[in-house]
């Protein structure tokens, strides 16, 4: 491989130079050993501590399960049969660490979100 990182081309080409990924988030800065986690450490009264870490709980738990949904969607429509490149459940299963019979609730709990109407905004 040569130094750009880039490997050379099929037939032979120059390498072509590879584009950096796009980031969605800003990366942590090299800083102390401590690490923060949404400078909750810095919250001394109980109860405002407990007021932010159950308002980032709930945050946390609603971008799950809407995670979990963005996946059943994937599911389903990987293993849709009109795909020419559809995927068969196992290899679904193994591409999302599922076991077989829980990708196929995935699968039909995706084609279930897919086919409800779209809300209208």
């Amino acid at each position: 491989m040569s130094q750009s990182g880039a490997a050379p081309g099929p037939s032979g080409d120059p390498p072509r130079p590879r584009r950096p990924a796009a980031l969605f988030f800003e990366p942590p800065a090299a800083g102390p050993e401590d690490e923060r986690f949404f400078d909750l450490e810095s919250i001394t009264d109980p109860r405002d501590l407990l007021g932010r870490a159950t308002e980032l709980a709930v945050a946390f738990q609603a971008a799950a399960d809407r995670s979990v949904e963005y996946q059943a969607m994937a599911a389903a429509q990987l293993a849709d049969p009109g795909r020419f490149d559809r995927m068969p459940t196992p290899a679904i299963a193994d591409r999302a660490g599922w076991t077989e019979e829980y990708a196929e609730k995935m699968i039909e709990f995706g084609r279930k979100l897919l086919a409800r109407p779209a809300p209208e905004g």
